[in-house]
C-alpha cells in the first residue's frame, strides 16, 4: 500500500535515478522499471486514512518531496509516532525522515534521541541544492534532538536503533528494504 497526503500520486525524484546516486547505471535502470511497473503507486490511499493496525512495518521513501509535504503533515506525524510506539518495523530512506519533524508537539519529538542517518548536509551541498533550501534536513533533525550520524557520501549506509531502521541516501534504498524484509 502507498498512502500520500490527500492521496495524490507521488513523482519520483528524478535525481533519485541519476546512476551516481542510485550506486550503478544497471541500478539505476531496474529502480526505474519497478516505479514504472508497481501499480499501487498509481492508486494511493489518504495518509488520514492509513491504520498502522492494518501493515506489519511502514516504509518512507525519499526524495524532496517529504522535504515539502511530509515534515508539516499531521498524518504523517501521526502514523510515524504510533509506529514507534508500537514496536514495529519502521523504515525511512534519504530525505523521508523529514517526516519526523511533524512529530513534534509543543517542540517535542519521540525520535529525540534515536541514532539516525538521512542526507546529509554535505549531499545536498554536492547536488547543488544546499544553498537553494529553505533549511537543511541534517540541521533540523539534529536540533530535534536525534543523534545524526553518516556514512561516505553516495554509499549505501543504515542505521537501526531499536524499530527504527534509517538510510543515508538513494544507494541505501535496497539496503534499508532488505533489511525490512529480514525482520518482517
Amino acid at each position: 500500500m502507498v498512502a500520500t497526503p490527500d492521496g495524490v500520486v507521488p513523482t519520483v525524484d528524478m535525481m533519485s535515478l541519476r546512476p551516481e546516486m542510485a550506486g550503478s547505471a544497471q541500478i539505476a535502470l531496474d529502480l526505474e522499471a519497478i516505479i514504472r511497473s508497481a501499480e499501487v503507486m498509481r492508486r494511493p490511499i489518504r495518509l488520514a486514512d492509513a491504520r498502522l493496525d492494518d501493515y506489519d512495518a511502514v516504509y518512507c521513501p525519499g526524495g524532496h518531496g517529504p522535504m515539502e509535504d511530509l515534515c508539516v503533515d499531521a498524518d504523517a506525524g501521526r502514523l510515524l509516532t504510533a509506529a514507534l510506539a508500537s514496536g514495529k518495523p519502521l523504515a525511512i530512506v534519504c530525505h523521508a525522515p523529514a517526516a519526523m519533524l511533524a512529530t513534534r508537539i509543543h517542540g517535542v519529538s519521540p525520535f529525540a534521541g534515536y541514532r539516525i542517518t538521512e542526507f546529509t548536509n554535505e549531499e545536498e551541498n554536492a547536488v547543488g541544492l544546499g544553498p537553494k533550501a529553505r533549511w537543511l534536513l541534517e540541521d533540523e533533525l539534529v536540533a530535534l534532538g536525534a543523534d545524526f550520524v553518516k556514512g561516505e557520501m553516495w554509499k549505501p549506509y543504515t542505521v537501526d536503533d531499536r524499530n527504527l531502521f534509517t538510510g543515508q541516501n538513494p544507494a541505501s534504498a535496497a539496503v534499508l528494504a532488505e533489511q525490512l524484509l529480514k525482520v518482517l
